[in-house]
């Protein structure tokens, strides 16, 4: 595992841009993760170690794209009418030579006969009682083909270092003739919950405490971002308990996660084990919500303290938490490209730090969307990410938003 200096991050401000959390996690943290190489069928959801250069040309033979007739489209510059001297289906040889003056029998997917350069569509050309067929005029050369090469060319980049591979990546791979693909180990992530209050769901439930929602949301997520998640339970909320497991995580994990425990109370610890032990980067971002939200380094290790309240914690992870996994094993950060949508709603808010607002899509009439803000605010209404569709963004200068404003969406698909 890779090593982080106590002094590779550097931040003297009190509130932290979320732009400048960002820039500070790419350009400072380095792959951790080591290279193993796995079959294609377990590849979907790692990231690709090394650039996946096409050993094939894709296709690798120029064919047809529609059941119907091969020509040279140069003959139909005096006929319209050709015999047919031919027929080639998927799979045949791709030898055939389509004489001057003739047209040829195909099926989608077969390869075209040399000296062929158009198809006509079947249900296009008329067949006669002579085995003649006659041709509409118009059709442009190369129509209906496919070109060799044309989805991807033998010696180019057909996947990147660095991509979370999907299951189109796979496939792409699969039809390159691949059968298992380089990638990076999956991160190691310890994950800890911190609080008096908190207990497993399932236990009893005394007065004044709550089931710990947050350790299973995160956990997921991090596990949706390719991280193998170490659930290390709660922690009573004491300094030297707190510090205690935090300096033992660093010594098997990759990335240490934390909930609850970085705001500024008497029983917030987290912020205070991290120092008595290691470096805090920074502590609180200009976003919301999610304001108390801490970065040290233990052991080498990085760690983000995420805050108690579920919604906090599940933007925060978003915008924070999967760009540092994704640069700690070696992947290209997710993009966050926000679509315009129209605001149903009238909401004020304070300049100076970027905010998230949970939003409902609903058609209007003439079909443009139109997004509604979910009658609660607070940070720990789990149901206001259940019963939404995304996230509002506000950008940080942003006062006052009135109906019929443009906002940027975000759906939840996208942060996920």
């Amino acid at each position: 595992m890779a090593q982080l200096s106590d002094d590779c991050f550097a931040f003297g401000g009190a509130l932290l841009p979320i732009e400048e959390a960002m820039r500070l996690i790419a350009a400072n943290i380095k792959p951790v993760a080591a290279i193993e190489t796995v079959k294609l069928a377990n590849a979907d959801g790692r990231i690709l170690a090394g650039n996946i250069v096409a050993p094939i040309n894709l296709p690798p033979y120029a064919n047809s794209a529609v059941d119907g007739y091969a020509v040279r489209a140069a003959d139909l510059l005096n006929q319209t009418d050709l015999p047919v001297e031919g027929r080639t289906a998927a799979g045949d040889s791709a030898t055939a030579l389509l004489r001057h003056g003739t047209a040829w029998r195909i099926f989608t997917g077969a390869p075209l006969p040399v000296g062929a350069d158009s198809v006509f569509m079947q249900e296009d050309v008329q067949l006669d009682e002579l085995g003649r067929i006659h041709l509409p005029v118009g059709l442009p050369p190369g129509a209906n083909t496919r070109a060799k090469g044309e989805d991807v060319q033998a010696g180019r980049i057909a996947l990147p270092d660095g991509r979370l591979l999907r299951p189109q990546d796979v496939a792409l791979a699969a039809a390159l003739g691949l059968r298992d693909l380089p990638v990076r180990r999956p991160l190691r992530l310890a994950l800890f919950s911190t609080g008096n209050e908190v207990v497993e769901p399932g236990a009893p439930l005394a007065p004044g405490q709550l089931y710990d929602a947050n350790r299973t949301l995160i956990a997921a997520l991090g596990r949706r971002a390719g991280a193998a998640v170490t659930d290390l339970g709660i922690l009573q909320d004491r300094i030297e308990i707190i510090a205690s497991a935090l300096g033992d995580a660093a010594q098997q994990h990759d990335l240490i996660l934390t909930s609850g425990g970085v705001s500024t109370g008497e029983e917030d610890h987290v912020r205070f084990a991290v120092e008595a032990i290691g470096q805090l980067v920074f502590w609180r971002l200009a976003i919301k919500p999610g304001r108390p939200v801490a970065m040290g380094i233990i052991g080498g290790r990085p760690l983000i303290g995420l805050p108690g309240n579920p919604v906090a914690a599940f933007v925060t992870f978003s915008y924070v938490v999967r760009p540092l996994i994704a640069a700690l094993a070696g992947g290209t950060p997710p993009s966050r490209i926000t679509l315009p949508v129209r605001a149903g709603f009238r909401y004020r808010k304070k300049p100076g730090r970027r905010e998230y607002l949970r939003v409902r899509l609903t058609p209007t009439a003439d079909g443009e969307l139109v997004a509604q803000k979910h009658p609660q605010d607070g940070a720990g209404i789990l149901s206001s990410l259940t019963e939404t569709d995304g996230l509002a963004e506000l950008a940080a200068p942003v006062t006052l938003v009135v109906p019929g404003d443009f906002v940027g969406y975000l759906p939840y698909a996208v942060l996920l």
